[in-house]
């Protein structure tokens, strides 16, 4: 093993475990005041929630020796055999810190789901949900991408989590924003961010902590994981001016919010391709994903569904862009372990990401909806209408976020 790899792993780690608390106040900043806590609790208790299943079963499904190319096996069940040395995903750290590195990914995916039915659901409801839709979604995706599944074997490419994480959280967010409803006075009634500042904060926690969840999907301390560092800082850079300019010129004014929500798209968009693509392309993924993240956002009002903080359109849309931009911007001579995109002479591999993309959106749209069908019959999705209206803080945790 080598003692810069795990130093370098175990910074990484830390960094994109932060990210679920910067996930909590980015989205906490954005709900209503009455709802601050709720939103930010939701994010939050996924950090024991997804540790627990991770260690007794999530590891093992999601990573285990290969069943069908589907879903692991359970050897691992326990984290039984996960030990201190080199294990069969890097030769140079130790497998029991792969393992923490992946449960941060595990942590912050149903995390990034909360955003769509902020505001309205059950923390029952929610927690029930969690724990399913880690268990029937993300571990078999996880698996098909990164653990020896099915995609793996026919040479998709997924640097960090386009596809796992963020397509896959964006169909699931689609589904429970449908089957959730519209929030009370969604539409008729002004419903506005409570504390912008705590989403500019948020953000940034996001952008300082994806630097490790992008450079740290290289694995080691490594030119793969400089290049992945410094197409993180470009892309996310160049979402955030695209995102404005466009808000500029369609509502008249550039806001924070478009700043920060931009920057995010941008970082969603990179995910895939970092470790695979060079500087230039960066600009071009970044650029582009601001522009058509926002026009996604103005389409959600036209359409009709309350996706409250916007998970669809920032992370379906731009994890989207992300798997098909790195079908066309992938390049060998950054990462010979890689394959070239259509930009590079090989058009099969736009086709192959676009595959993959929409299989995942398929299987995550489908168990998601019987999920949550299952679970408002169970225990019922929503909180009542005067609970609604009272605010989730006091109604659900007996707290309130501000005594002014």
């Amino acid at each position: 093993m080598n003692t810069g790899d795990t130093a370098f792993m175990l910074v990484a780690t830390a960094m994109v475990m932060l990210m679920t608390p910067g996930l909590a106040l980015f989205y906490g900043g954005m709900v209503r005041s009455k709802n601050v806590l709720s939103t930010i609790m939701q994010s939050f208790i996924c950090l024991g929630l997804i540790s627990i299943i991770w260690v007794v079963y999530g590891y093992s499904l999601a990573f285990g020796p290969d069943v069908g190319g589907f879903i692991g096996n359970l050897d691992w069940l326990g984290l039984k055999g996960v030990g201190l040395e080199a294990g069969p995903y890097s030769a140079t750290i130790p497998h029991l810190l792969f393992c923490a590195f992946q449960l941060m990914f595990a942590v912050i995916t149903p995390a990034l789901i909360t955003g769509a039915f902020a505001e309205r659901i059950k923390f029952s409801a929610f927690l029930l949900f969690t724990v399913l839709w880690s268990t029937l979604v993300y571990f078999p995706v996880c698996h098909w991408v990164w653990g020896g599944g099915w995609v793996s074997g026919h040479g998709g490419l997924d640097f960090a989590g386009g596809t796992v994480i963020h397509i896959n959280s964006g169909a699931a967010a689609l589904v429970a924003a449908l089957l959730v409803g519209k929030r009370k006075g969604w539409g008729t009634e002004a419903i506005h961010p409570h504390n912008l500042s705590m989403t500019i904060l948020g953000a940034g926690i996001l952008w300082f902590g994806w630097f490790g969840f992008n450079a740290g999907s290289a694995l080691a301390a490594n030119g793969i994981a400089a290049n992945a560092f410094f197409v993180t800082q470009v892309a996310a850079g160049c979402a955030a001016l695209s995102w404005i300019i466009a808000e500029w010129l369609i509502q008249g004014k550039p806001t924070t919010l478009g700043a920060a929500s931009g920057a995010v798209a941008g970082l969603v968009a990179i995910t895939p391709a970092a470790g695979f693509v060079g500087p230039l392309s960066s600009v071009v993924i970044g650029l582009v994903a601001g522009v058509i993240c926002y026009l996604a956002i103005i389409a959600k009002g036209k359409i009709g569904y309350d996706d409250s903080l916007d998970v669809v359109g920032v992370h379906g849309v731009g994890g989207l862009w992300g798997a098909l931009a790195t079908g066309l911007f992938a390049s060998t001579a950054v990462n010979p372990a890689g394959h070239d995109g259509l930009f590079f002479g090989n058009p099969s591999l736009l086709g192959i990401q676009a595959m993959d993309a929409f299989i995942t959106i398929g299987y995550s749209m489908t168990v998601t909806f019987i999920i949550l069908k299952v679970i408002d019959r169970v225990v019922g999705l929503r909180v009542d209408k005067d609970d609604e209206v009272q605010g989730l803080d006091i109604t659900q945790h007996s707290e309130i976020g501000y005594n002014l």
